[in-house]
């Protein structure tokens, strides 16, 4: 990556230091936006498709209208940006109409598009080695979870609550019922099988987590998609959480209390190793191993 991020905003790439957004953006008013995140390996973006995809989707359920070549402008961001390993943060809002009113605006309004590239830097060993560690925490965020929208401050609190006693993010529960963590998905195993939350409003539809569950269908691993009562985690062998940015990581602990035998699965090496695979093949990478 080079020295001096470049971005991309209003249709123009400019150094991310002067970057400027007017303080009547919707997105700064109402958090009336959503975004994405795309990993980008060795220059090559991985799974452009869906996340442009869940994009799309985003942006209708919040009946944010946009014609944009995303490909383009996020290939020459990456280009701008050296290449290599990064993250692509995308984000679009309502604009900044001149009132601030809670309705819709009125009167036409072009949606600010922001875009910026970001270094993507692997897993810590350690992380890989020993695992994470949960908190439970509720889930008190909004009903419409499945749309990636840029309100977080529910998932900000859960996460420093999770900090703030001692583990590395949340785990959140709703009604008795594990959703997700602050950031991602999170699946457990049990006898080799693995169940995760199913597709629904109250956790995002994970584009890692849908290239897991599509590794796993393709090795013959059971997958079942189902709601999962919080004290199942007393029978499972394995837990793991899987994100854009953290790949798939065991956790080996939640609540201070051990996962199977404490550390990383075997099931998990095997998904992640698969998983790196996948991302060779689409990227053209090295494989590696935990």
């Amino acid at each position: 990556m080079n020295e001096q991020a470049i971005a991309f905003l209003n249709g123009q790439f400019l150094p991310l230091s002067e970057a400027r957004i007017s303080p009547l953006d919707r997105g700064f008013l109402f958090a009336d936006g959503v975004y994405e995140v795309i990993p980008v390996y060795a220059g090559t973006m991985f799974r452009l498709e869906p996340h442009l995809q869940r994009l799309n989707n985003s942006l209708a359920a919040i009946r944010l209208s946009l014609q944009q070549d995303w490909s383009t402008l996020l290939t020459t961001l990456i280009e701008r940006n050296g290449g290599g390993n990064l993250y692509l943060y995308l984000q679009i809002t309502r604009g900044a109409p001149a009132v601030r009113e809670h309705a819709f605006p009125t009167e036409a309004v072009t949606p600010t598009v922001f875009a910026m590239a970001r270094p993507l830097k692997p897993q810590p060993e350690q992380v890989l080695s020993e695992g994470m560690s949960l908190a439970l925490v509720d889930d008190l965020r909004w009903q419409l979870c499945h749309i990636k929208s840029v309100a977080l401050l529910a998932n900000v609190l859960a996460r420093q609550e999770a900090v703030e006693r001692g583990c590395n993010d949340a785990l959140l529960v709703r009604d008795g019922h594990l959703t997700e963590t602050s950031a991602g998905n999170v699946f457990l195993i049990k006898d080799g099988v693995i169940y995760t939350p199913p597709k629904d409003q109250h956790i995002l539809h994970g584009i890692t987590r849908e290239v897991i569950l599509e590794l796993a269908a393709a090795s013959q691993i059971s997958v079942r998609e189902q709601a999962i009562p919080v004290d199942f985690l007393e029978q499972a062998d394995e837990v793991w959480l899987s994100s854009t940015t953290r790949e798939l990581v065991p956790v080996t602990h939640v609540n201070n209390n051990s996962i199977g035998n404490g550390k990383p699965g075997p099931l998990w090496r095997r998904l992640w190793t698969l998983y790196q695979g996948a991302k060779a093949r689409e990227c053209g990478l090295p494989t590696s191993e935990p």
